[in-house]
C-alpha cells in the first residue's frame, strides 16, 4: 500500500464521486481509478461499489476508512515535522556548560527558546567546564557550549562578558570581614578547587593569580560542581576562588570577599562548530545574539 493510494482512497471515500475526488487531488479521473484498482488488487478486496448512478463504500472500504485516516494524519504530521526541522523550527541542540555562570546563561536561553521555538529541544549537559566543553565541540559531541577563548580551530564564539572572580571563605575566617584581599595574603591558606581534568577556567585563573603572587595554592580538596565547592567552604575545609556571579548562592558559613586582582579575569563566551549544519542551532544562535549582545564577536 502506497501513501498516494491511501490519499486517493480517502478522497473518493469522502466525495463518493470519482470526478470530484480527481479534481480535489488535481489528477485525471482515469489515473485516480487506476490507483483505486491497484489498491484493491493489493488488498484483494473491493473497496467501492460503483454504478452509473452512485459510488459507495463496501464493508471492506468502511473497515479501511479509520486506519487509512490515521495513516493520513500520521503522514501529515511527519511532513510538518520534517518541514519544521528543515526550517530550524524543530530539532535538538546539545549544550555543554558548567559553573554558576553557565547555569544563569542557560536558564535565560532555555526560557527564550521555549517561548519562541517550542519545537526545538535543548539537551542540556551540565558539569562540563570550559576545557571539556571546547573539546566536546571540536569532536562534535555538543552543538553549543559555554567556553573561554582561545578555542580549537573551527570553533566560532560569541562573547557574553568579561568574568571577574572573588574569594569565597568561611565566615569565621580572620579575613572574612575585610572588604577585599590581595592574592598574596592567601599564601599558605587551604584552597578548594575543581579537578584539573575538568578544564575549569576558574581553576586556571586561581593558579595564574597565585603564581603572580609568588606561591602555589595548597589545594586540600577538589569539588565536582559549584554547589559542592561552596558547601565545603561553609564546612570550613578551605577557601575558594569563584566567579562573581556566585554571590547569589547563599550557603550558611560562606562569605564572599572581593579579590583585588580578580577583575576581568577571563572571557566568557558561547561557542559552536563553524561547519555545524543544524538549522535548529542557527535559530538558537539568533536568540543568543539577541539575548546577549556583545561588542566582541570572534
Amino acid at each position: 500500500m502506497e501513501f498516494r493510494q491511501v490519499t486517493a482512497f480517502l478522497a473518493v471515500a469522502e466525495e463518493l464521486h470519482f470526478g470530484r475526488a480527481a479534481e480535489r487531488l488535481h489528477i485525471a479521473q482515469p489515473a485516480l481509478s487506476q490507483m483505486i484498482r491497484a489498491l484493491e488488487r493489493d488488498l484483494d478486496v473491493d473497496l467501492f461499489e460503483r454504478t452509473t448512478r452512485r459510488v459507495r463504500l463496501t464493508p471492506a472500504g468502511e473497515a479501511l476508512l479509520e486506519p487509512a485516516a490515521a495513516i493520513g494524519t500520521q503522514m501529515d504530521g511527519a511532513r510538518r515535522i520534517a518541514q519544521a526541522a528543515q526550517q530550524g523550527l524543530a530539532g535538538r541542540v546539545r549544550i555543554g556548560f558548567g559553573g554558576t555562570s553557565g547555569y544563569s546563561i542557560l536558564s535565560r536561553l532555555a526560557r527564550e527558546v521555549g517561548e519562541r521555538h517550542p519545537g526545538i529541544n535543548l539537551d542540556l549537559q551540565p558539569q562540563m567546564y570550559c576545557g571539556e566543553a571546547a573539546i566536546a565541540l571540536r569532536d562534535g559531541e555538543t552543538d553549543l557550549a559555554i567556553i573561554s577563548p582561545p578555542v580549537p580551530a573551527g570553533v566560532e564564539v560569541h562573547v557574553i562578558r568579561q568574568e571577574s572572580v572573588m574569594i569565597a571563605m568561611p565566615s569565621g575566617h580572620e579575613l572574612a570581614e575585610r572588604e577585599s584581599v590581595n592574592m598574596g595574603e592567601l599564601a599558605g591558606q587551604p584552597f578548594i578547587s575543581y579537578a584539573p581534568s575538568h578544564g575549569s577556567q576558574v581553576r586556571e585563573v586561581m593558579m595564574r593569580l597565585a603564581d603572580d603572587a609568588g606561591f602555589l595554592p595548597q589545594v586540600v580538596q577538589e569539588a565536582p560542581d559549584p554547589y559542592s565547592l561552596l558547601a565545603l567552604v561553609g564546612a570550613q575545609v578551605g577557601m575558594a576562588v569563584v566567579v562573581e556571579s556566585s554571590d547569589h548562592i547563599r550557603i550558611d558559613g560562606v562569605r564572599y570577599v572581593r579579590l583585588a586582582e580578580g577583575g576581568d579575569s577571563f572571557t566568557l563566551a558561547l561557542g559552536w562548530r563553524r561547519n555545524n549544519p543544524s538549522e535548529a542551532l542557527a535559530q538558537v544562535l539568533d536568540i543568543v545574539r539577541t539575548l546577549f549582545p556583545s561588542p566582541i564577536t570572534t
